[in-house]
């Protein structure tokens, strides 16, 4: 058995479109895995196939040993994957506290509101009236609640301050989890100077292929490449 979770050899279409080109990706448990490049590079896509959200044309998702690639996106959520998309990843009908509540199994919403205490005078609002911003700290806040064992997160700092962004990759690199996150450059809070844990890895894609994969201070990072 191989814990984490694994891309093998896989091909999406969207349509006649061919997304990705036979990408293997892995990323062990208890580490940050980075998946890097620009729009259009595939790396949303990748997180897509391991979520379920988009189907494979061929090859595999495996987790933990176990071959899941026809287990669907929900199952694969009751299984204890938390995927947290770049956009629409909050009801926005619901109000924060409700947001909270349903990602919560144990109706214990604590944690989400220590890791991001700017959520507190907003839980009575209805999440579709918040900053892109208080989105995101809402969205994010499901990873800590939902206490998943694989986490998917699309660019989860995007429209966050410095500062509330610092914080994010912290509480993600604290995480006991298999932590996947895409992004366009290297986050300073996950790179390998950063402190604690095990060193993060890092796939760099680029028009749907992989072309880079290896710890995160082997990466040249200092911009997106192709």
């Amino acid at each position: 058995m191989h814990p984490g979770i694994q891309l093998r050899a896989a091909r999406v279409h969207y349509g006649p479109l061919e997304a990705l080109h036979g990408v293997t990706v892995a990323a062990p448990a208890g580490t940050v895995t980075i998946l890097l490049g620009r729009n259009g590079s595939g790396r949303t896509t990748v997180l897509r196939a391991l979520a379920g959200t988009v189907p494979l044309t061929s090859g595999h998702v495996v987790r933990d040993g176990v071959d899941i690639t026809r287990h669907t996106a929900h199952a694969r959520a009751a299984a204890g994957l938390c995927f947290i998309p770049d956009r629409r990843a909050v009801f926005a009908g619901l109000t924060v506290a409700e947001n909270l509540r349903l990602a919560a199994p144990d109706g214990d919403c604590a944690p989400a509101l220590t890791a991001y205490p700017e959520l507190r005078p907003l839980l009575p609002r209805r999440a579709g009236t918040l900053s892109g911003g208080e989105q995101r700290m809402l969205a994010l806040a499901r990873a800590p609640l939902s206490r998943a064992r694989v986490v998917l997160a699309d660019e989860p700092t995007q429209g966050m301050s410095p500062r509330i962004a610092a914080r994010t990759y912290a509480l993600l690199r604290g995480l006991d989890a298999c932590v996947v996150i895409a992004e366009q450059r290297l986050p300073p809070g996950l790179g390998p100077d950063a402190a604690g844990g095990t060193a993060p890895l890092v796939h760099e894609l680029r028009r749907g292929a992989v072309v880079f994969s290896g710890e995160a201070g082997e990466a040249s990072a200092s911009a997106p490449r192709g």
